[in-house]
């Protein structure tokens, strides 16, 4: 990784460039399948998608992983009526029955960062700035932006820009997109969604949104460091 993370430096261009752009539209499809997995639940065409796709037996990391394994245990076992229970365990996990802050794995940095578990704090406010500063919106989707499927779109996007910056020659903007990328996973997803999982181990019934859980939190932490060690690279 330290050859590749180097190749991004705007004082030393190489070939190794190309494989920084790959790992940023490697990152993209990652943060983009697991916002959509996150946003609403799963029709059963998501369900034939998933289950066509092959996932990796050792990443390296014990977190992601597991994910993975429970993702293709349950995967694996599924048919078409498992729409319906993945429907009314996405409502358990993440909407539940209850009035208070701990009745459901709720999506929303708001709730795990603000002293009374409310939504539309300050997380929000944060994350709407954020938008903003990089020309971005929520579109037609009704949630607050500190929605967990709009933060990691919003990660997707980062990693979509700065493969583009790459492949344009466009270094110090590529530099740029990589530095906003890791101080938003510091800021923002590192800082809530590890009780997000903790949440979600204690209300989801299927292994789907216990390994999505698993897979997340995996996830996350792994890029950090992938981030961090290009960052380092070019300091």
């Amino acid at each position: 990784m330290s050859e590749t993370a180097a190749s991004i430096s705007a004082e030393t261009k190489t070939e190794a460039t190309p494989d920084v752009a790959v790992l940023m539209d490697t990152r993209a499809q990652l943060y983009g399948m697991l916002a959509r997995l996150f946003r609403e639940e799963i029709d059963l065409a998501t369900l034939r998608e998933l289950q066509s796709m092959r996932f990796p037996a050792s990443t390296g990391n014990a977190q992601v992983d597991e994910g993975y394994h429970q993702l293709f245990e349950y995967l694996r076992r599924a048919w078409d009526d498992s729409v319906t229970e993945l429907a009314i365990d996405y409502v358990s996990t993440f909407i539940g029955h209850g009035v208070n802050g701990y009745s459901a794995a709720y999506p929303y940095e708001s709730v795990y960062t603000s002293e009374r578990r409310l939504l539309m704090q300050k997380a929000r406010a944060e994350v709407l700035a954020t938008l903003r500063e990089n020309e971005l919106k929520r579109g037609t989707w009704n949630e607050a932006e500190d929605h967990i499927a709009l933060e990691l779109e919003f990660m997707q996007r980062m990693a979509l820009r700065c493969a583009e910056a790459l492949r344009d020659d466009a270094e110090d903007e590529a530099i740029a997109y990589v530095r906003t990328s890791y101080d938003f996973l510091e800021n923002h997803l590192l800082n809530w969604v590890p009780m997000l999982v903790t949440d979600m181990r204690l209300h989801a019934r299927t292994l789907f949104y216990q390994g999505l859980g698993q897979l997340l939190l995996g996830s996350i932490t792994e890029d950090e460091a992938v981030l961090r060690e290009l960052l380092d690279s070019v300091a």
